[in-house]
């Protein structure tokens, strides 16, 4: 994988972001010059969407406020109508934050909701990353007052954790916000994401190298980080070369496992199987026609299946049903040293013995839950981000923690947060084909952690290609396309894979 330490779309959260300041600042940038850097940045944003018109600065007390000094004065420098209004006092002001409020020459109005008559444009430069309570009192009722006003946000919406993307108390819907140097997961995760609009990284003179110094381990899924190891096709393959995958199907719902080989085939694993009790045999042969469909009976038979040392991956789980059966087939599979994608059922079987789960996990496993699912194995608090990556430290496993901002975690504390997943994923089956495309890619010897998030991206990437009216069906159908685009794009960067 490449080194996303120092790539763009590595993300920092608060503490990394004071630190890269800090750094720059020992470098010889000044304090003021990177201040001065991010207030023109957002006023070039701002002026390349809209025209001259009646706006509003509303200013915290700190770097933010100071962003808000730089922007009030260039933009009144433009010949723009501006009023700008303080938070608190400029008694206590750091130094740099001084130097731009005298560039600006005042006047300082009262912060009240009264700053916003007339304003159609508001530049919400309060709190930005360094909120840490709820907001109350005059703030609160000023920020209320900013809807229906066009908002651009320094940094981020006052109101919204830049680590976690939760809101303290309220927030404002910005239709733009403008950060600096990486984007902070809160700028990615639910609901802060929401809350952001459009969102552009400015660079303000951050040297890349102090990326070396702050060794961020979150970033945002993207194909320049997995490409490189996506499987590469050879003119020599045999189908068992391309990748075998087993799946475990139910009499129940035989649906789920043929949705699972659908998207396990189109990702391109060269051999599927469904080991399938006999009563969905039928169904199987007749919904999977390239697939193996393997009667199994009890786990004996099921073993005698994922035992097969050409098998690269198995998938247990999609409609198995939480029954003693799927317990004994992710044992079996753990038992013969198969790598192991979990999902569904055969996470929830283990609710109240996950001990032998995690202790009888023999080989690389990942685990592919909702939030129903993950809190029946795991008790963690806070955000989405370092609850995955403590169950994935916890249990062993690559953790995909599902959702609109999926997460998906390795146990050696590696995290990426996936956000192109349209809500039209929000259909029956969808996991399933989810859970499918992984098995596969691992199946034709990816990484564990890599296949996860290359999954995630290419099934979000397929529902955003179809559009409206998407169900689970139509996802295998789109994944072709998806890997063509990849390709594509891979030629297009000089022949090498991205």
């Amino acid at each position: 994988m490449k080194n996303f330490k120092r790539s763009r779309y590595a993300l920092i959260n608060s503490n990394q972001m004071a630190t890269a300041d800090k750094v720059a600042i020992s470098s010889g940038i000044s304090g003021g010059t990177l201040m001065a850097n991010a207030g023109q940045a957002v006023v070039d944003e701002i002026t390349a969407r809209w025209g001259p018109q009646q706006t509003t600065v509303l200013c915290g007390p700190g770097n933010n406020g100071g962003d808000g000094f730089v922007i009030a004065r260039l933009l009144r420098e433009r010949g723009w109508s501006v009023r700008l209004g303080l938070l608190g006092s400029s008694n206590g002001f750091a130094s740099d934050v001084q130097g731009h409020a005298e560039l600006w020459g005042g006047p300082d109005e009262k912060f009240s909701v009264d700053l916003l008559k007339d304003a159609t444009l508001v530049v919400d430069a309060i709190f930005g990353a360094g909120l840490s309570r709820p907001i109350e009192g005059l703030a609160l009722d000023v920020l209320k007052a900013l809807e229906g006003r066009t908002c651009v946000a320094v940094d981020v919406p006052s109101g919204v954790d830049v680590d976690t993307g939760a809101i303290h108390g309220y927030a404002p819907t910005a239709d733009l916000t403008v950060t600096f140097f990486r984007k902070k997961p809160g700028h990615l995760l639910l609901p802060g994401r929401n809350l952001c609009g459009e969102l552009i990284v400015a660079d303000i003179g951050i040297p890349e190298t102090v990326l070396e110094t702050i060794s961020p381990n979150v970033a945002e899924n993207s194909p320049a980080l997995w490409f490189s190891s996506m499987p590469i096709l050879d003119p020599c393959d045999h189908k068992f070369c391309r990748g075998y995958a087993v799946i475990a199907g139910s009499a129940e719902m035989p649906g789920a496992a043929i949705l699972a080989a659908a998207g396990a085939r189109r990702a391109g694993a060269g051999m599927v199987c469904l080991a399938v009790p006999r009563e969905a045999a039928a169904i199987c042969r007749l919904a999977s026609q390239g697939a193996v469909v393997r009667v199994v009976r009890d786990t004996g038979t099921f073993e005698a299946v994922v035992e097969d040392s050409r098998v690269g991956a198995v998938l247990v789980g999609p409609g198995l049903g939480v029954t003693v059966s799927a317990r004994e087939r992710v044992l079996a599979a753990f038992k013969h040293g198969r790598p192991l994608i979990l999902d569904a059922d055969a996470i929830t079987v283990f609710e109240n013995n996950r001990d032998l789960l995690f202790s009888s996990a023999s080989c690389p496993y990942v685990m592919t839950p909702h939030e129903g699912e993950f809190k029946r194995l795991f008790d963690f608090d806070g955000d989405k981000v370092s609850r995955a990556r403590s169950a994935a430290n916890e249990s062993g496993a690559i953790i995909v923690l599902k959702g609109a901002d999926t997460v998906i975690a390795a146990p050696d504390g590696r995290a990426f947060i996936n956000c192109n997943a349209p809500p039209t994923l929000a259909t029956s089956g969808s996991g399933d084909v989810l859970a499918g495309i992984v098995t596969s890619l691992i199946a034709q010897g990816m990484e564990p952690f890599e296949a996860a998030a290359a999954g995630v991206w290419m099934h979000g990437q397929a529902a955003k290609e179809f559009g409206l009216g998407l169900i689970a069906e139509d996802l295998p159908e789109i994944i072709p396309k998806v890997l063509n685009d990849l390709k594509i794009e891979g030629d297009q960067a000089g022949g090498k894979r991205v």
